[in-house]
């Protein structure tokens, strides 16, 4: 059984950090790809960024590109996002998934394939002006 809890997230200002961490078990990275969107009230759902577990190989929103990283670390099941200067449009609820397949992963609105029982509860994510 999948099972994902995100935690990190906060109120912080323009041009602040925070890092995103996903405790991610039931399943193994390898197999999967690894996925954080995003979802803010009155917006439709949002692919933030996308990693293939087997190669490691990440893709970002154009909007986040340049500021935020994914990252994976299998000894600790956990997968991880660093948000650098943050802006007030990145105010969401962040959530972490599990996309079981089948490949390609990380293809065109990837985020959107993704079964509610392979997501965490959410973070959220304040970011002030």
């Amino acid at each position: 059984e999948v099972h994902i809890v995100e935690s990190g997230g906060g109120l912080v200002q323009t041009g602040g950090s925070l890092r995103l961490s996903c405790a991610a078990s039931g399943f193994a990275f390898a197999d999967y790809g690894l996925v954080w969107f995003r979802q803010a009230p009155g917006k439709e759902r949002e692919g933030v960024s996308c990693m293939r577990g087997r190669d490691g190989t990440a893709y970002y929103a154009d909007s986040v590109k340049g500021r935020f990283t994914i990252s994976a670390d299998n000894a600790k099941d956990t997968v991880y996002l660093q948000m650098n200067s943050l802006k007030p449009e990145d105010t969401a609820v962040y959530y972490c998934a599990a996309d079981p397949g089948p490949p390609p992963f990380c293809s065109d609105n990837y985020h959107l394939r993704i079964r509610s029982d392979y997501w965490g509860q959410g973070t959220q994510v304040t970011v002030s002006s």
